[in-house]
Protein backbone atom coordinates (compact mmCIF):
# COMPACT_ATOMS: atom_id res chain seq x y z
CA UNK A 1 0.00 0.00 0.00
CA UNK A 2 1.26 3.90 -1.03
CA UNK A 3 0.55 4.77 2.96
CA UNK A 4 1.25 2.45 5.37
CA UNK A 5 3.29 2.75 8.34
CA UNK A 6 3.70 5.53 10.73
CA UNK A 7 2.31 9.36 9.58
CA UNK A 8 3.13 12.22 11.39
CA UNK A 9 0.19 14.79 11.93
CA UNK A 10 3.08 17.57 12.03
CA UNK A 11 2.83 20.58 14.69
CA UNK A 12 3.34 24.12 13.11
CA UNK A 13 5.88 26.16 14.56
CA UNK A 14 5.34 29.90 15.20
CA UNK A 15 7.50 32.60 16.20
CA UNK A 16 6.56 35.88 16.71
CA UNK A 17 3.29 35.14 15.37
CA UNK A 18 4.55 33.72 12.03
CA UNK A 19 5.21 30.36 10.59
CA UNK A 20 8.99 29.04 12.21
CA UNK A 21 10.40 28.00 8.46
CA UNK A 22 13.87 27.05 10.33
CA UNK A 23 12.13 24.94 12.65
CA UNK A 24 9.43 23.28 10.80
CA UNK A 25 12.43 22.36 8.58
CA UNK A 26 14.46 20.65 10.96
CA UNK A 27 10.97 19.30 12.87
CA UNK A 28 10.84 17.18 9.36
CA UNK A 29 14.23 16.24 8.75
CA UNK A 30 14.49 14.95 12.39
CA UNK A 31 10.97 12.88 11.57
CA UNK A 32 12.67 11.79 8.34
CA UNK A 33 16.18 10.18 10.33
CA UNK A 34 14.29 8.83 12.95
CA UNK A 35 12.28 6.40 10.52
CA UNK A 36 8.62 7.83 10.36
CA UNK A 37 6.92 6.44 7.13
CA UNK A 38 5.17 9.89 6.21
CA UNK A 39 4.13 13.34 7.05
CA UNK A 40 0.84 15.34 7.06
CA UNK A 41 0.85 18.83 7.32
CA UNK A 42 -1.79 21.47 8.06
CA UNK A 43 -3.81 18.49 9.85
CA UNK A 44 -5.86 19.59 12.97
CA UNK A 45 -2.39 19.01 15.13
CA UNK A 46 -0.75 21.69 12.76
CA UNK A 47 -3.36 24.28 13.96
CA UNK A 48 -5.02 24.62 10.45
CA UNK A 49 -7.56 26.33 11.54
CA UNK A 50 -5.52 29.09 13.07
CA UNK A 51 -3.94 29.37 9.48
CA UNK A 52 -4.68 31.50 6.74
CA UNK A 53 -4.85 30.45 3.23
CA UNK A 54 -1.21 32.27 2.36
CA UNK A 55 -0.11 30.02 5.22
CA UNK A 56 -1.77 26.88 4.94
CA UNK A 57 0.37 27.00 1.35
CA UNK A 58 2.82 28.09 2.70
CA UNK A 59 3.25 25.20 5.06
CA UNK A 60 2.76 22.68 2.70
CA UNK A 61 4.92 23.80 -0.19
CA UNK A 62 8.06 23.85 2.43
CA UNK A 63 7.17 19.95 3.45
CA UNK A 64 6.94 18.73 0.51
CA UNK A 65 10.01 21.06 -0.58
CA UNK A 66 12.02 19.74 2.68
CA UNK A 67 10.55 16.11 2.45
CA UNK A 68 12.28 15.95 -1.30
CA UNK A 69 9.94 12.94 -2.31
CA UNK A 70 11.96 10.68 0.50
CA UNK A 71 8.98 9.93 2.27
CA UNK A 72 5.03 10.33 1.01
CA UNK A 73 2.91 13.71 2.09
CA UNK A 74 -0.47 13.52 2.75
CA UNK A 75 -1.01 17.45 2.81
CA UNK A 76 -4.46 18.78 4.52
CA UNK A 77 -7.07 20.30 2.20
CA UNK A 78 -10.32 20.11 3.53
CA UNK A 79 -12.89 22.42 4.59
CA UNK A 80 -16.65 22.82 5.79
CA UNK A 81 -16.87 25.28 2.39
CA UNK A 82 -16.81 22.26 -0.59
CA UNK A 83 -15.27 25.51 -2.48
CA UNK A 84 -12.71 26.14 -0.71
CA UNK A 85 -11.92 22.54 -0.30
CA UNK A 86 -11.41 22.03 -4.27
CA UNK A 87 -9.13 25.16 -3.63
CA UNK A 88 -7.03 23.89 -1.58
CA UNK A 89 -6.73 19.89 -2.60
CA UNK A 90 -5.83 21.43 -5.88
CA UNK A 91 -3.02 23.46 -4.18
CA UNK A 92 -2.16 20.36 -2.87
CA UNK A 93 -1.87 18.76 -5.87
CA UNK A 94 0.12 21.35 -7.67
CA UNK A 95 2.35 21.41 -4.55
CA UNK A 96 3.06 18.04 -5.28
CA UNK A 97 2.05 16.31 -2.15
CA UNK A 98 1.49 12.27 -2.25
CA UNK A 99 -2.24 13.02 -1.04
CA UNK A 100 -4.57 15.40 0.24
CA UNK A 101 -6.32 14.81 3.91
CA UNK A 102 -9.99 15.98 3.48
CA UNK A 103 -12.21 16.33 6.51
CA UNK A 104 -16.24 15.78 6.72
CA UNK A 105 -17.14 19.29 6.64
CA UNK A 106 -17.78 20.61 10.35
CA UNK A 107 -20.45 22.92 11.64
CA UNK A 108 -22.64 22.21 8.56
CA UNK A 109 -23.72 18.97 9.87
CA UNK A 110 -24.24 17.41 6.61
CA UNK A 111 -26.41 14.42 5.84
CA UNK A 112 -24.44 11.31 5.14
CA UNK A 113 -25.62 12.11 1.19
CA UNK A 114 -24.25 15.32 1.45
CA UNK A 115 -20.87 13.99 2.43
CA UNK A 116 -21.26 11.90 -0.42
CA UNK A 117 -22.18 14.54 -2.72
CA UNK A 118 -19.01 16.92 -1.02
CA UNK A 119 -16.08 14.61 -1.96
CA UNK A 120 -17.86 13.87 -5.77
CA UNK A 121 -17.62 17.65 -6.10
CA UNK A 122 -13.83 18.21 -4.82
CA UNK A 123 -13.29 14.96 -7.31
CA UNK A 124 -14.93 16.38 -10.55
CA UNK A 125 -11.98 18.57 -10.27
CA UNK A 126 -8.72 17.42 -8.76
CA UNK A 127 -7.33 13.91 -9.60
CA UNK A 128 -5.63 13.27 -6.66
CA UNK A 129 -5.85 10.13 -3.80
CA UNK A 130 -8.07 11.10 -1.43
CA UNK A 131 -7.50 10.20 2.34
CA UNK A 132 -10.84 11.26 3.85
CA UNK A 133 -10.35 12.04 7.60
CA UNK A 134 -13.34 11.11 9.86
CA UNK A 135 -13.20 13.01 13.32
CA UNK A 136 -16.60 13.40 14.70
CA UNK A 137 -15.67 14.85 17.87
CA UNK A 138 -14.08 17.58 16.01
CA UNK A 139 -16.87 18.03 13.19
CA UNK A 140 -20.02 16.92 14.45
CA UNK A 141 -20.11 14.52 11.77
CA UNK A 142 -19.87 10.65 11.10
CA UNK A 143 -18.82 9.19 8.01
CA UNK A 144 -21.19 5.80 8.32
CA UNK A 145 -18.97 2.64 7.22
CA UNK A 146 -21.48 1.93 4.95
CA UNK A 147 -20.67 5.72 3.67
CA UNK A 148 -17.31 5.10 3.52
CA UNK A 149 -17.92 1.98 1.11
CA UNK A 150 -20.27 4.49 -1.03
CA UNK A 151 -17.18 7.06 -1.33
CA UNK A 152 -14.63 3.93 -2.17
CA UNK A 153 -17.05 2.57 -4.56
CA UNK A 154 -18.11 5.71 -7.13
CA UNK A 155 -15.05 8.09 -6.18
CA UNK A 156 -11.82 6.29 -7.39
CA UNK A 157 -10.02 9.59 -6.22
CA UNK A 158 -10.64 7.76 -2.61
CA UNK A 159 -8.03 5.43 -1.75
CA UNK A 160 -8.18 5.55 1.99
CA UNK A 161 -9.41 6.98 5.36
CA UNK A 162 -8.22 8.55 9.08
CA UNK A 163 -10.32 6.92 11.40
CA UNK A 164 -10.24 9.17 15.11
CA UNK A 165 -14.00 7.57 16.15
CA UNK A 166 -11.62 5.39 18.78
CA UNK A 167 -14.62 2.86 17.61
CA UNK A 168 -13.23 -0.18 17.03
CA UNK A 169 -16.51 -1.71 15.80
CA UNK A 170 -17.03 1.06 13.50
CA UNK A 171 -13.27 1.00 11.94
CA UNK A 172 -13.49 -3.12 11.83
CA UNK A 173 -17.02 -2.38 9.52
CA UNK A 174 -15.02 0.48 7.66
CA UNK A 175 -12.11 -2.07 6.66
CA UNK A 176 -15.03 -4.97 5.93
CA UNK A 177 -16.90 -3.00 3.92
CA UNK A 178 -14.11 -1.03 1.79
CA UNK A 179 -12.06 -4.64 1.46
CA UNK A 180 -8.34 -5.08 2.15
CA UNK A 181 -7.14 -2.78 -1.02
CA UNK A 182 -8.57 0.15 1.45
CA UNK A 183 -6.18 2.25 3.35
CA UNK A 184 -7.65 2.72 6.84
CA UNK A 185 -5.29 4.50 9.16
CA UNK A 186 -5.96 5.34 12.41
CA UNK A 187 -6.32 8.39 13.72
CA UNK A 188 -5.58 7.86 17.49
CA UNK A 189 -2.76 6.56 18.94
CA UNK A 190 -4.33 4.51 21.28
CA UNK A 191 -5.71 2.15 18.62
CA UNK A 192 -2.66 2.13 16.52
CA UNK A 193 -2.02 -1.70 17.44
CA UNK A 194 -5.81 -2.61 17.53
CA UNK A 195 -6.73 -1.08 14.12
CA UNK A 196 -3.82 -2.68 12.81
CA UNK A 197 -4.87 -5.96 14.08
CA UNK A 198 -8.31 -5.37 12.29
CA UNK A 199 -7.01 -4.63 8.94
CA UNK A 200 -5.71 -1.15 8.94
CA UNK A 201 -2.52 -0.35 7.77
CA UNK A 202 -1.32 2.58 10.12
CA UNK A 203 -1.79 5.72 11.74
CA UNK A 204 -1.72 9.29 11.59
CA UNK A 205 -0.33 10.34 14.69
CA UNK A 206 0.19 13.34 17.12
CA UNK A 207 2.47 11.73 19.24
CA UNK A 208 4.91 10.45 16.63
CA UNK A 209 5.99 14.15 16.97
CA UNK A 210 8.03 13.25 20.06
CA UNK A 211 8.59 9.98 19.48
CA UNK A 212 9.06 9.23 15.62
CA UNK A 213 11.07 5.67 15.88
CA UNK A 214 8.76 4.37 18.36
CA UNK A 215 5.80 4.67 16.16
CA UNK A 216 7.73 4.21 12.92
CA UNK A 217 9.14 0.62 14.72
CA UNK A 218 5.61 -0.66 16.22
CA UNK A 219 4.04 -0.75 12.29
CA UNK A 220 7.49 -2.33 11.15
CA UNK A 221 7.11 -5.00 14.02
CA UNK A 222 3.29 -5.30 13.11
CA UNK A 223 4.29 -5.59 9.22
CA UNK A 224 7.08 -8.23 9.75
CA UNK A 225 5.01 -10.53 11.76
CA UNK A 226 7.07 -9.63 15.22
CA UNK A 227 3.79 -9.10 17.70
CA UNK A 228 5.50 -9.11 20.63
CA UNK A 229 7.70 -6.10 19.68
CA UNK A 230 4.71 -4.27 18.41
CA UNK A 231 2.67 -5.31 21.54
CA UNK A 232 5.91 -4.05 23.62
CA UNK A 233 5.90 -0.62 21.77
CA UNK A 234 2.03 0.06 21.94
CA UNK A 235 2.20 -0.29 25.94
CA UNK A 236 5.31 1.66 25.88
CA UNK A 237 3.57 4.66 23.96
CA UNK A 238 0.53 4.37 25.67
CA UNK A 239 1.78 7.09 29.17
CA UNK A 240 2.89 9.41 26.47
CA UNK A 241 -0.27 8.94 24.30
CA UNK A 242 -2.39 9.93 27.27
CA UNK A 243 -0.03 12.74 28.28
CA UNK A 244 -0.52 13.99 24.66
CA UNK A 245 -4.21 14.44 25.26
CA UNK A 246 -4.06 16.30 28.89
CA UNK A 247 -5.72 19.26 27.16
CA UNK A 248 -7.06 20.10 23.81
CA UNK A 249 -4.63 18.82 21.06
CA UNK A 250 -1.85 20.43 19.88
CA UNK A 251 -1.35 21.93 23.10
CA UNK A 252 0.54 19.27 24.90
CA UNK A 253 2.63 18.08 21.97
CA UNK A 254 3.28 21.28 20.88
CA UNK A 255 4.52 22.07 24.69
CA UNK A 256 6.22 18.79 25.01
CA UNK A 257 8.33 20.03 21.93
CA UNK A 258 9.29 22.84 23.77
CA UNK A 259 10.41 20.93 26.52
CA UNK A 260 12.50 18.77 24.08
CA UNK A 261 13.83 21.83 22.92
CA UNK A 262 12.77 21.63 19.31
CA UNK A 263 10.97 24.70 18.96
CA UNK A 264 9.29 27.45 20.52
CA UNK A 265 5.85 26.47 22.53
CA UNK A 266 4.37 29.62 20.61
CA UNK A 267 -0.03 28.84 19.60
CA UNK A 268 -2.12 30.48 18.14
CA UNK A 269 -5.52 31.38 19.71
CA UNK A 270 -8.43 30.39 20.78
CA UNK A 271 -5.13 27.75 21.41
CA UNK A 272 -3.72 28.97 25.19
CA UNK A 273 -0.52 27.67 27.00
CA UNK A 274 -0.55 24.33 29.09
CA UNK A 275 -2.20 24.95 32.40
CA UNK A 276 0.43 24.45 34.91
CA UNK A 277 -1.20 21.61 36.58
CA UNK A 278 -1.09 19.87 33.83
CA UNK A 279 2.73 21.10 32.37
CA UNK A 280 3.88 19.42 35.37
CA UNK A 281 2.39 16.41 34.81
CA UNK A 282 3.89 16.67 30.98
CA UNK A 283 7.20 16.97 32.41
CA UNK A 284 7.46 14.09 34.81
CA UNK A 285 5.78 11.44 31.53
CA UNK A 286 8.57 12.90 29.23
CA UNK A 287 11.16 12.54 31.85
CA UNK A 288 10.21 8.82 32.80
CA UNK A 289 10.35 8.62 29.62
CA UNK A 290 13.84 9.52 28.81
CA UNK A 291 12.53 12.57 26.58
CA UNK A 292 13.92 15.38 29.11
Amino acid sequence: MQFQGAFTALVTPFKNGQVDEEAYRAHIEWQIEQGIHGVVPCGTTGESATLSHDEHMQVVRICVDQVKGRVPVIAGAGSNNTREAVELTRFAWEAKADAALLITPYYNKPTQRGLVEHFKAIAAEVDIPFIVYNVPGRTACNVLPRTMATLKETIPQVVGCKEATANLTQISEVAEYCGPDFMVLSGDDFTVLPTLAIGGCGVISVVSNIVPKLMADLCNAWFTGDLATAQKLHYASQPLSRAMFLETNPIPVKTALAMMGRMRPELRLPMVPLEAKNEECLRSVLASCGLL
